[in-house]
């Protein structure tokens, strides 16, 4: 025994040593290694046998458990069969004798080293495995312990994570069903005998004046008058011990919930049971007694106590959470949606003492969460299930959930109220749509509920009444690009708007009062302007006045981005129904962007600069972004107008055209200004009014823009402005015949507008070619960086329009076009030069190709082929960065617009496009394990494919008479086969992304053009292709892609079943290493010839899991094992 007592010892100190805070990096590596070498020794286990049983250092007891884990999990088959006994019968007696007083981590350790034995042994070698738990578990001593066994048992063996055989995990599965039914039975007599001994000592309080809770239940709710008298029980108070057994078995059940279907084996009185612990999280009495008494002793237990509930939702949530219901337990299900809405009565219960709130804020706030989940499954899993059943009141439970919405304590606990909301609204709408039959009684059912949430929602979101909640609301900061108060704003309005699909008309009475009265206010605000002397003041001074001017400012501006949500509710076939309504709307609203303008809001000096004047430049900003929502509305109303009496319209855009103009200024803060830009783009795209150019007020802009001496608008409020003024002489007018477009004007005024927008940039091309001093370069780089990013936006803007606006866009573009083209030699190597060029000419390439023609396309192609040479792809790629590899990304986006063109006018480009990617990019980015580039460079090669497919395959008319005949003739065929050599690459890198593209783009080509049917892909191709899918699926590399995987290797392998199952499986499996002939023969056995596809899959996911097993299972045997 020295010799172990010895080891101990320097065990210990080499623990004691390798935590210590002063040992280095190095040493630590030391003593690691050395840990490991004495792991991997046979027998090692016995020396940890000793350590465990001798050593009080929990250091030590971890890493001789590890090295348990370490045998039975990876070693098990080599250690010979006597070892094995002594093992399984030595460690649990080790647990027995030693459970009460090990540290909790340790014994649960040692429970998982006992359940891995298990999962290896039972029930051949290891019978008794299952009865010891369940033996344990039975005698009260030893309860705690065997649920911990039972936990841990149902975790490793029920869904196991090391890897074990398909065959032994589904034997393991089946073992473990068998054996649910019994143990259900003992959990629930654990829980009902506890609850029972306890609920005899708990002293019954008299009956409270305001207690009567039996009367005014949800009578409806629970049909039998036994099941309320149950839940009306008191509450017992536990002790201890029992607290952690109950906790403990909870824990077990919600994870037996998670994998057991559900059966008559969750019997309703282990339901009812499950029900009385969820009671423990809504009773705010524990932690009031906790609070009262004071010592730390009973508040840790109110704490338990409100565990247990949270504990009790987390197995009613397991069970909710299964949307697959047999017949027989749906009356179950019934019974416990019944009993939850007990509680969710119980707990927004209003009384003398308590307001909702109140006991809400009291709840532990996991028990909330939990709660919550519960109320979501319930709507999103079970309504549609559930409402049809007529005992059961739906509109009693929107009462109750509106209450529990209403009240919730935290902000993230009432997003996930409007969340469950949200799925209801859904659920109705479509409810609606299905049924339109009796649309009007499904909608009187619901009204008044849907109208109280559509009132309080906008309650909610408005300072008037919910003033202190939020101001706690963060304003600055982005999560997501979104502040916490845009998210609160953005998630209330999409539940007005859902509540407006169905209710429309009460939606708008209930908001445009609200909205008027908040209009009142700012409107009313002209006649405290006065005149001082440095320009306008604002006379509101009193700090209450300006408070509450304050909040009023900010509530209007959430309504008006409330009416401008519901914009797309009045167009369409609801157009003339709710016409008066939005035109009442679109007057307000220009009449407000008018007035704020006119007396230049957001120039007026305040009392509190800091608040109240970025809330008048809000406001300002949201009345023209809220009218731009109602663009759709004025397109459809000129179109229904423009014949007959236009003149209301023409008042609208008109006067919303001079609210417009005194906006455009570098003066005018830039949210308003931008909201002002994109309003004039609105007009002019999606309205269009003929008479748009003739409106002085557009004419002044026009004036503004082409002046040289006026100062330039910041960048995106000049291409904002430039694309307005672009459109309007670009799109054609809506409700007009081509003979009355007036195109020859148009396009004089389009020349002339592009031409004075790029005067400085055409004179770039006399200096190109002359080196330029640093501040030149500098400036040249400003006027490229502002014309292209002006001139690429007009091209995008019209990219999709009639052949007729692209070309006038074309014509005007022409000089600045070629310009472009000479420029770009001289700025090769300023990569940031480069890409924006670049970006243009994509975006000429993606709108105008056409208008450009063949020759002077072609001219642009080579030119940049002949640009992007191997040494300048080399450093673009290698040398410059992010904006470098931008650059060559674009230059393959044209190259893919280029091949995807039909017709015969690029083919030229195809052996040139093809070499360019096979002989220069694709040796630079192959071995770099970056991603750059690659994305791109694949998809220029499937389109070069995809759309060139005869490039390759020729494709004869005799040919597709004989088919299966005549192989198609095939035709440079060195290329296609380089092309699929990269793809076979790709999959072998660790890029997910990229290999999830790659793959897509072949089942693509199989699909389209049945590529793996090909004769060149067949014979030598296809079994390579699936090789290299299988090794993916054996070394795990991009398991999220499985299905996938699983998919495609039946779609190659379907191709040529006989060659898959007679040559490629055999030869597959011959070349496997670390397995032998006989693990072989049993993988190939096991693999059955199916020939469907779930069942081929299936068998490849069986194939390749069982091959790490055994490899897993070899790697462990001692080395020199002879295996017969």
């Amino acid at each position: 025994m020295a010799s172990e007592e010895a080891s101990l010892r320097a065990l210990e100190s080499l623990m004691t040593e390798f935590f210590h805070n002063c040992t280095t990096n190095e040493r630590k590596r030391e003593i690691e290694e050395l840990l490991n070498n004495f792991a991997q020794q046979i027998g090692a286990w016995r020396f940890c046998l000793y350590f465990l049983s001798s050593t009080r250092n929990d250091y030590v007891m971890m890493y001789s458990l590890t090295v348990f884990e370490n045998l039975i999990n990876k070693m098990w088959l080599g250690v010979p069969s006597q070892d094995k006994m002594e093992i399984r019968s030595c460690l649990p007696k080790l647990l027995l004798a030693h459970h009460k007083t090990l540290p909790y981590f340790i014994r649960n350790k040692l429970c998982k080293v006992i359940v891995d034995i298990g999962r290896q042994d039972w029930p051949m070698f290891y019978h008794d495995f299952f009865t010891n738990i369940l033996q344990l578990i039975q005698s009260p001593v030893t309860t705690p312990l065997g649920l911990i066994m039972l936990k841990t048992t149902s975790e490793e063996l029920a869904c196991p994570r090391e890897d074990l055989s398909v065959a032994r995990k589904e034997e393991l599965r089946k073992l473990l069903l068998e054996q649910v039914q019994t143990v259900l039975g003992l959990l629930t007599g654990i829980l009902e005998s506890i609850w029972d001994k306890h609920s005899a000592t708990a002293a019954t309080p008299p009956p409270s004046p305001t207690s009567g809770e039996s009367g005014d239940l949800l009578s409806s709710l629970l049909q039998s008058p036994s099941a309320a008298k149950l839940l009306n029980q008191p509450i017992p108070i536990l002790d201890t011990d029992s607290e952690y057994i109950c906790s403990l078995a909870l824990e077990c059940l919600a994870h037996l919930f998670s994998w057991i279907p559900l059966s008559t084996s969750i019997t309703p009185s282990l339901l009812t049971t499950i029900f009385h612990f969820a009671r423990f999280g809504c009773d705010t009495r524990a932690r009031k007694m906790s609070s009262v008494n004071g010592s730390s002793h009973n508040s840790l237990l109110g704490q338990e106590r409100g565990r247990l509930g949270v504990l009790a939702m987390a197995c009613i949530n397991e069970l909710m959470s299964k949307n697959c219901v047999p017949m027989e337990f749906e009356e179950y299900l019934l019974r416990m949606f019944q009993q939850t809405f007990y509680l969710l009565q119980k707990i927004t219960k209003e009384n003398n003492a308590h307001t909702v709130k109140s006991r809400l804020e009291e709840l532990d706030e996991s028990y909330i969460e939990k709660f919550t989940d519960f109320l979501r499954l319930f709507v999103s899993v079970h309504l549609r299930r559930i409402e049809s059943y007529s005992q059961f009141p739906v509109v009693e439970f929107l009462a109750l959930l509106f209450k529990y919405t209403f009240h919730q304590p935290t902000h993230e606990g009432y997003f996930s109220c409007l969340d469950i909301w949200t799925l209801f609204l859904d659920y109705l709408t479509s409810k609606i749509k299905s049924r339109l039959a009796d649309k009007e009684a499904v909608l009187n059912r619901y009204e008044d509920a849907l109208v109280l949430l559509l009132t309080e929602v906008l309650n909610r979101i408005q300072f008037r009444y919910n003033q202190a909640q939020l101001e706690e609301l963060d304003d600055e900061t982005l999560d997501d690009d979104q502040t916490e108060w845009q998210r609160y704003l953005r998630q209330s309005l999409e539940v007005v708007a859902k509540v407006m699909e169905l209710l429309p008309t009460h939606a708008f009475s209930t908001l445009f009062p609200v909205l008027q009265d908040n209009l009142e206010v700012y409107l009313g605000l002209q006649q405290f302007v006065v005149t001082s002397g440095t320009g306008h003041r604002l006379n509101i001074t009193a700090e209450n006045d300006c408070r509450r001017l304050h909040c009023s400012l900010r509530d209007l501006s959430s309504l008006l981005q409330a009416v401008g949500r519901l914009a797309e509710y009045f167009t369409g076939d609801v157009f003339a129904a709710r016409f008066n309504d939005a035109l009442t709307v679109v007057e307000r609203l220009v009449k407000v962007t008018l007035y704020g303008s006119q007396i230049k809001l957001y120039n007026i000096e305040t009392a509190v600069p800091s608040v109240l004047k970025p809330d008048l430049i809000d406001v300002h900003a949201q009345s023209l972004a809220a009218l731009q929502a109602y663009a759709h509305w004025l397109a459809q109303f000129y179109s229904e107008v423009h014949r007959q009496n236009p003149e209301q319209f023409i008042s609208l855009v008109s006067t919303a055209l001079e609210a417009i103009t005194p906006l455009i200024s570098c003066k005018v803060q830039e949210k308003l200004l931008l909201s002002a830009c994109h309003l004039l783009v609105s007009l002019a795209t999606t309205v269009r009014p003929v008479f748009l150019i003739s409106i002085p007020a557009v004419q002044k802009v026009f004036n503004r823009i082409t002046d040289t001496s006026a100062q330039r608008l910041p960048d995106k409020a000049q291409v904002l402005v430039c694309r307005a003024l672009s459109n309007v002489l670009l799109l054609p007018w809506p409700n007009l015949p081509e003979s009355e477009q007036q195109w020859a004007v148009r396009s004089t005024n389009h020349a002339s507008l592009v031409s004075a927008l790029t005067r400085d940039y055409r004179q770039l091309k006399a200096t190109a070619s002359l080196p330029q001093r640093k501040v030149q370069l500098e400036d040249t780089k400003v006027i490229i960086h502002q014309t292209l990013s002006v001139l690429e936006d007009i091209v995008e803007s019209v990219s999709g329009e009639s052949t007729k606006s692209r070309q006038i866009c074309y014509q005007s573009l022409q000089e600045s076009v070629q310009v472009s083209l000479a420029l770009f030699p001289a700025f090769i190597h300023q990569s940031d030069v480069t890409d924006e060029m670049l970006s243009f000419f994509l975006t000429l390439f993606q709108g105008l190709r056409v208008q450009m023609g063949v020759p002077f396309t072609e001219q642009i192609i080579q030119t940049f082929l002949n640009m992007f040479t191997r040494e300048q792809l080399a450093e673009s790629i290698l040398h410059e960065g992010s904006t470098g590899c931008r650059v060559v990304e674009k230059f393959l986006k044209i190259l893919q617009v280029v091949v995807q063109e039909p017709g015969q006018v690029f083919k030229p480009f195809l052996p040139s496009v093809i070499s360019l990617c096979m002989e220069q990019v694709y040796p630079i980015i192959a071995e770099r394990s970056s991603p750059d580039v690659k994305a791109e460079l694949f998809e220029l090669l499937f389109r070069v494919l995809h759309h060139n497919w005869r490039y390759f395959f020729k494709s004869s008319v005799l040919a597709s008479v004989q088919r299966g005949v005549a192989e198609e003739q095939m035709e440079n065929e060195a290329q296609f086969s380089a092309i699929m050599q990269a793809f076979g690459q790709s999959f072998l890198q660790p890029d997910i992304h990229l290999f999830k593209q790659n793959l897509f783009y072949l089942e693509t080509l199989n699909t389209k053009q049945k590529l793996y049917h090909k004769k060149i892909f067949r014979t030598t191709m296809l079994f390579q292709f699936v090789n290299v899918l299988l090794q993916v699926l054996v070394h795990k590399s991009h398991d999220l892609l499985q299905e996938e995987i699983g998919i495609a290797t039946y779609n190659m392998a379907s191709v040529d079943f006989d060659g898959f199952y007679s040559a490629f499986l055999p030869e597959f499996l011959a070349s496997c290493d670390g397995v032998d002939s006989n693990q072989k023969n049993v993988l190939g056995r096991n693999f059955k010839m199916d020939r469907d596809l779930p069942s081929f899959t299936q068998n490849v996911h069986r194939l390749v899991n069982d091959l790490r097993y055994y490899r897993l299972c070899n790697d462990s045997l001692p080395p020199g094992t002879v295996k017969l």
